[in-house]
């Protein structure tokens, strides 16, 4: 075998590269975000946690509303009372009016860049003036009063109404005033969109209404933002306050009405028959339903009822209210049990165009996720959690809307089963994140865009291992983070700002919070930790600090790294393994031995500007004040002797090992020096994976601490007992590494040699002091 010796000053180096690395090239990447968050205060500690101040307000609606079918139009009359629980004094409160997204003169319909095309379709030309037609909609106030019917002043800006109070409202004082208003229902699949609105069936000439963002709501106030009185654009989603509904529903008695909360009178409301059956489903064990597909198909082909009837339901602290109400429902629910034993009703409400999907999958989708989100989360705490197919994803508390349809012939895809049963677990989960960890959609999509996109992922996966996700793992997300820098922007991006929402909202904060579970923290630590983020701010308004504060403090992993780079950076993760250098321990020669010796003179000491202050301003020394201190070393000068130089005699190599020792302790072992760089910019983990000569393999795990004092470039030695025939960087995919073409390196085929002795004996020295008094002997 021919043989490459390498040379003392490369093994000293090597020597020195398991234990330092170049700090020429440290940045922050590793320093505390600091100034990055904002202070804990006695509202939000320093560990992520509600502080002992924590408040947060409280506003309970008593709401009347009727549908007009025939004009697609609903009125309210809705009394509110808003509980000051805030340390401050309100002089004003205020309101969102969402439906006003659909009025022309808004801003939302102007501050887009728009653009033309060699070929256009008829859809995106329509687009560029449709505020032109949108003169109908928005919601009329028809009055604003208190308790007493005494009008109240209010203004309102676009999609925000303030509300003037006739006195200041003081600290733990409520207040109680009452809104009267209407507005036109939107077309939601063929007119302006939005999320609520109606889906008109032609064939059969029945409607599908969805009822969301319906009443004037209060806008939150909290300790971050005052008011969060962000205009709504149809982007950013929704900051709402928490609190108790009564709702009466009025509307033609042949429709079906499912909402969130209880229903107060469904003994009234349902034939005897459906009743009986909604009793019996309390303890079903499959889905039961009570209103079957048969009484569906004859209500919907019947003659429209002029008559009404109004439905009355009921709602426990929670942050929003939505219904749905068609001729066309079928109705199937079944229980699910938390541990404890409370139980919570799984419904789906769809129509016949949806009961191939639906009547299979939907509601056991449902309990599927009550169960999932409830092991990584908190046990689910409202009694009912509702899907109603109506072709479009969107949720609110207790009841979501989603998409599920069949053929006209009643067969579906694969895929259609699988995007069904998905969007499902997704919206349903949205009842966790926001609807009880009550983040502010209007300020931050992926606190529950994202976190909940990532407990799906987790959801999907126990619904079966085999899934194809979109969404969470790492290397679904590579081919957008090696976007351009100018089509990127961090994930703390304003939810109004963000370019790909799709990406940055949903999939790219889920896949970071996948890899922190399983390559970063590890599942234990994180599911801990992140249950008791859920535990923490349960019905409260969290923050992304409280978020990311909890997560290192229930866990004991400093993260801020991890925070820096993948929520606060556009930086992509692509670590090169540059080079393999394979060394084996020459065996037979030992290395050269050598003395050296060097001089150094001693140099007199420097009065600085302390010693000479210490001395100006008449301070006592103790070795002068006390004679027993004083000695030939306090009063010794070497520098003014002609003897001043000091000797240093060192020795190298004195100890050798045998052959018999050098062949028992190093005659197995193979030393691989990898080079890794950081192309990228995102530091992650190195996770290795060795191929062995005999087939064998071993997976080693490095943290991501190893780039902590060079970020661009590191160096470490590997041992292994036998010889390594290939070495890939993060095998699993598990980093998001943008480019996998730099993972692998060829293995030398011939080991280089390098000598190795057992220590270096201590140096002597000698300084003419020594000499002098004999102290020490050469």
């Amino acid at each position: 075998m021919k043989s490459n010796l390498i040379t003392l000053a490369a093994l000293l180096f090597f020597a020195g590269s398991l234990f330092s690395q170049n700090t020429s090239n440290h940045g922050n990447k590793f320093e505390q975000l600091g100034p990055m968050l904002p202070s804990p205060n006695t509202y939000r500690g320093a560990d992520g946690a509600p502080g002992p101040d924590y408040w947060q307000q409280k506003v309970d609606y008593d709401i009347e509303a009727t549908l007009d079918v025939d004009d697609q139009r609903l009125h309210g009359n809705e009394t509110i009372t808003y509980h000051n629980q805030s340390p401050h004094t309100l002089r004003y409160l205020w309101l969102q009016l969402d439906e006003n997204q659909h009025q022309g003169h808004n801003d939302m319909h102007h501050f887009n860049g728009s653009s033309m095309e060699d070929v256009m379709n008829e859809r995106a030309l329509y687009m560029i003036e449709q505020w032109k037609d949108l003169t109908q909609y928005g919601h009329n106030i028809e009055a604003v009063t208190d308790a007493s019917g005494a009008p109240l002043k209010y203004t309102i800006n676009q999609t925000m109404m303030r509300v003037d109070l006739p006195k200041p409202l003081k600290s733990g004082e409520s207040f109680v005033f009452k809104v009267k208003w209407n507005y036109k229902i939107v077309d939601r699949i063929n007119g302006p969109r939005g999320r609520g609105g109606y889906e008109y069936f032609e064939k059969d000439g029945n409607y599908l209404f969805t009822i969301t963002q319906w009443y004037p709501r209060l806008c939150v106030y909290s300790d971050v933002t005052g008011w969060q009185n962000k205009q709504f654009t149809g982007r950013g989603e929704f900051a709402l306050t928490f609190g108790d509904f009564n709702v009466k529903m009025t509307l033609p008695e042949d429709y079906l009405v499912g909402s969130t909360g209880v229903c107060q009178n469904y003994d009234k409301m349902l034939t005897s028959a459906q009743y009986k059956r909604w009793q019996q489903a309390q303890t079903a064990k499959e889905p039961l339903e009570i209103v079957t597909l048969e009484e569906a198909k004859k209500n919907e082909q019947s003659k429209k009822s002029k008559k009404t009837k109004t439905w009355i339901y009921k709602a426990e602290n929670v942050r929003d209210f939505a219904w749905t109400a068609s001729r066309k429902f079928i109705w199937d629910a079944m229980p699910h049990y938390n541990e404890d034993g409370q139980r919570a009703m799984c419904m789906s409400y769809y129509p016949k165009e949806a009961y191939p999907i639906y009547s299979k999958y939907s509601t056991k989708a449902v309990a599927h996720t009550l169960k999932t989100y409830s092991q990584y989360s908190i046990p689910y705490p409202y009694p009912t959690a509702i899907s109603v197919e109506a072709q479009n994803g969107m949720e609110y508390p207790m009841i979501c809307f989603n998409f599920g349809r069949a053929e006209e012939d009643g067969t579906y895809t694969e895929q259609q089963k699988n995007g069904a049963i998905s969007v499902i677990i997704h919206e349903v989960g949205h009842n966790y994140f926001p609807m009880i960890i009550n983040s502010d959609e209007r300020q931050w999509s992926w606190m529950d865009e994202g976190v909940n996109t990532f407990v799906q992922f987790l959801a999907l996966s126990q619904f079966d291992n085999n899934w194809e996700h979109r969404r969470g793992p790492a290397a679904g997300i590579t081919s957008y983070m090696a976007s351009p820098k100018n089509e990127l922007e961090p994930i703390m991006t304003n939810s109004e700002n963000i370019v790909e929402f799709g990406l940055n909202a949903y999939a790219k904060p889920a896949t970071g919070l996948n890899i922190l579970r399983e390559t970063i923290m590890g599942r234990e630590l994180f599911d801990y930790a992140f249950k008791e983020y859920c535990r923490r701010w349960a019905f409260k308004h969290p923050e992304p600090a409280d978020f990311f504060r909890t997560m290192e403090d229930a866990s004991g992993v400093d993260l801020d790294w991890f925070w820096r780079g993948w929520f606060f950076s556009i930086d992509a993760v692509d670590i090169s393994l540059d080079s393999i250098a394979w060394l084996k321990v020459d065996l037979e020669n030992d290395p050269e031995k050598k003395t050296v010796t060097r001089k150094v003179k001693e140099k007199k000491p420097f009065d600085d500007i302390s010693k000479i202050r210490n001395k100006e301003s008449g301070m006592t020394f103790a070795v002068e004040a006390d004679p027993d201190l004083v000695d030939f070393y306090t009063t010794y000068r070497p520098w003014e002797t002609e003897d001043s130089v000091q000797t240093y005699t060192t020795h190298r190599f004195d100890e050798t090992f045998s052959k018999e020792e050098k062949a028992e302790k190093f005659g197995k072992k193979n030393y691989y020096e990898l080079h890794f760089s950081n192309k990228g910019g995102l530091v992650m983990p190195l996770i290795l994976e060795w191929t062995f000569e005999d087939g064998t393999k071993e997976v080693e795990r490095i943290p991501a601490e190893i780039w902590r004092k060079d970020e661009n470039a590191v160096t470490k030695v590997f041992v292994k007992d036998q010889p390594v025939k290939a070495v890939k960087l993060d095998p699993y995919r598990e980093t998001a590494d943008i480019d996998e073409s730099n993972n692998t390196r060829p293995v030398p085929a011939e080991p280089k040699l390098f000598k190795v002795y057992k220590k270096d004996r201590q140096e002597e020295r000698l300084n003419p002091m020594q000499k002098a008094e004999g102290k020490i002997k050469p």
